[in-house]
């Protein structure tokens, strides 16, 4: 099957894809904020842990039900513009997040938030294709990498900036957002360029490419591809949402203590997906995929019945071996049909929040019935899911021209 695509450029634009990488990460920083912020919001406001779990199902949704939609819009009408468009939303909801004062205004809030996500990721991992110059793999990785560290310095600002003095204080992060769409205007100017150049070559000039497999193919590996991602979102859930409940409860750390601990995981999250990216390009995504999230389990299922010392090593594991995979899995995707860039980081990055905010709702409610304790034990056995990985193809040695 041939089709036109998109093609990146001749080669690597390294200040192009740091930008983005620094974009993500500011991006994912504001992000993280609303989990770093559960405990100070359920102190204040008195929420059960089904509440928290509601609150990440919206927020999470609105970053997922409307990726794979911006992702389609954006692949027939590109917008060069659009990453400060999707920040702007995420400003309005940080301000409006930091004065929340009932429930409702809360879940407001997180939407806004969710929808400047949901711009965000599939724009942005189409652009880190365009910049990569054909080395998929490490763009990928630096794009992800921004993001996971940005995640891990979320919880840490907030037990440092936020805690001490109220939550109100959280409305400082409104100028990290504005720092965001500082550093995405060379960006823009770049992707405009683009697709400058793009509209003045006639479709005869375009490259087509030839997929690698056939379409029904094509849908079992995707479909094998989303229940990997659903393994690794549902057991990251548990551990971004109620990992520092978790701690409180069952080692008695303050809750500053317990946002150093999860900083300590994200950061394990941030050094795995700078691996996964390179290695998938160098032995293969299959084999990446396969190795970080069925090599997650041995961790997963000591971590529950460890003290604290092990617990907080064991969860660094976890961080490191799950999160190399994500970069292995939306690139194995994208390869599978890359002239559909848009839909298909949508439809990861989107299924990915989607499975987690679902997950976090689920979670809460569990853990209000029986104890966190009892979600840790249950959640342990998620990555066991890797092992559908044996049925995917192995693109390694198929070869695709991504050149124009």
């Amino acid at each position: 099957m041939v089709q036109n695509q998109e093609q990146p450029v001749g080669k690597i634009t390294f200040s192009i894809l740091i930008a983005l990488s620094l974009s993500h990460c500011l991006n994912d920083l504001l992000q993280s904020v609303v989990s770093a912020a559960y405990p100070l919001f359920k102190d204040d406001l008195g929420l059960s842990f089904a509440q928290i779990g509601f609150i990440t199902l919206v927020y999470q949704l609105s970053a997922s039900v409307f990726q794979p939609i911006t992702g389609i819009i954006f692949d027939k009408y590109p917008v060069a513009w659009s990453l400060p468009i999707g920040m702007s939303f995420t400003m309005v909801g940080l301000v409006n997040l930091a004065f929340s004062n009932n429930l409702y205004w809360i879940l407001l809030s997180v939407f806004l938030i969710g929808i400047g996500s949901s711009v965000l990721h599939p724009e942005a991992s189409r652009i880190t294709f365009l910049a990569s110059g054909g080395k998929r793999g490490l763009a990928q990785s630096l794009f992800q990498v921004g993001g996971n560290f940005g995640g891990s310095l979320g919880p840490l600002l907030v037990a440092l900036l936020v805690a001490p003095y109220g939550r109100q204080h959280l409305f400082i992060f409104a100028f990290v957002a504005i720092a965001a769409i500082v550093v995405m205007y060379p960006i823009c100017k770049w992707y405009k360029s683009y697709l400058n150049r793009m509209k003045a070559q006639t479709v005869s000039v375009r490259k087509p490419v030839l997929l690698p497999l056939p379409m029904d193919k094509t849908a079992i590996s995707i479909g094998i591809l989303l229940i990997l991602i659903f393994s690794k979102y549902i057991y990251m859930a548990s551990l971004t949402s109620y990992y520092t409940f978790y701690l409180i409860h069952k080692f008695n750390v303050t809750v500053q203590e317990s946002q150093l601990y999860l900083f300590i995981f994200l950061v394990a999250t941030a050094i795995g997906t700078l691996i996964g990216g390179p290695v998938g390009d160098r032995i293969g995504r299959k084999y990446v995929i396969w190795s970080s999230i069925l090599g997650a389990a041995p961790f997963s299922l000591l971590m529950p019945h460890a003290n604290l010392m092990w617990t907080v090593i064991l969860s660094f594991c976890v961080g490191l071996m799950l999160s190399s995979a994500f970069p292995a899995i939306l690139l194995y995707a994208q390869e599978l049909l890359p002239t559909k860039l848009g839909l298909i980081s949508g439809l990861f990055f989107g299924f990915a929040f989607g499975v987690a905010g679902v997950a976090s709702a689920v979670l809460g409610n569990l853990a209000d019935k029986t104890s966190i304790e009892y979600v840790y034990n249950i959640c342990a056995y998620m990555p066991l899911l890797g092992l559908v990985t044996f049925f995917l193809p192995n693109l390694k040695k198929k070869k695709i021209d991504w050149q124009p």
